[in-house]
């Protein structure tokens, strides 16, 4: 008798993890037009080419699809945008994750721009576990500018009574305007707007010898 192949078991599991990645990619592209509401077990199954049964047995149901999406969003926007700021500190973080997000959506890494961007106008006035999941992003880019800014604050970079909520309030505020107004009008004028105001937002921050 010739004994079942030992590996059987793991390749199956690879390769329900490799459909699942590849739903979940597709989700993250159709929800930043479609939304987060329009992803559906057959929009997903014809984008996929994968049957809706095959869709269907990777999740429970379509808030835990929508979930899984947020989720795989939020390793993609690491991935692209974050993990190439964090090689520097201080200021030259901060204008390091304003440059990979705006470089982030110029080149179109996702149809629709930047996915929690999209998903918060989507879920702005609802409640739910998947309003608190985009909102728990949201906080954490947040958390990462000013971590930043505060950093160059006591490093001298910025000056000592910087308001560094104000700061940072003004420079998510850039880049996510510059994100809807390229979208919107398939312009990169607002990207190149953006990095300008971004600059000039974090130069007025800057002790004058150090401007100079």
């Amino acid at each position: 008798m010739t004994a079942e192949p030992v590996v059987a078991p793991r390749r199956v599991r690879l390769d329900g993890q490799r459909t699942r990645h590849q739903i979940l990619d597709t989700a993250v592209r159709l929800a930043t037009v479609e939304g987060l509401d329009g992803l559906s077990i057959g929009t997903l199954a014809t984008a996929t080419g994968i049957s809706k049964s095959g869709v269907y047995a990777h999740f429970e149901s379509k808030e835990d699809l929508q979930l899984a999406t947020v989720d795989t969003a939020r390793d993609l926007f690491i991935a692209d945008v974050v993990a190439p700021a964090l090689a520097s500190e201080g200021i030259a973080r901060l204008r390091a994750l304003c440059e990979s997000f705006l470089h982030f959506v110029e080149r179109r890494t996702l149809p629709g721009g930047c996915f929690f961007a999209a998903a918060a106008a989507e879920l702005g006035g609802r409640q739910g576990p998947l309003k608190a999941r985009v909102a728990a992003n949201q906080r954490d880019w947040m958390r990462l500018l000013t971590d930043a800014a505060e950093e160059a604050v006591r490093c001298g970079e910025l000056l000592a009574d910087t308001d560094v909520a104000m700061l940072v309030f003004e420079l998510n505020a850039l880049v996510v305007a510059a994100n809807t107004a390229f979208l919107l009008h398939d312009d990169e004028t607002p990207i190149a707007r953006a990095r300008a105001a971004v600059a000039r937002v974090i130069m007025a921050s800057v002790p004058s010898a150090d401007a100079g």
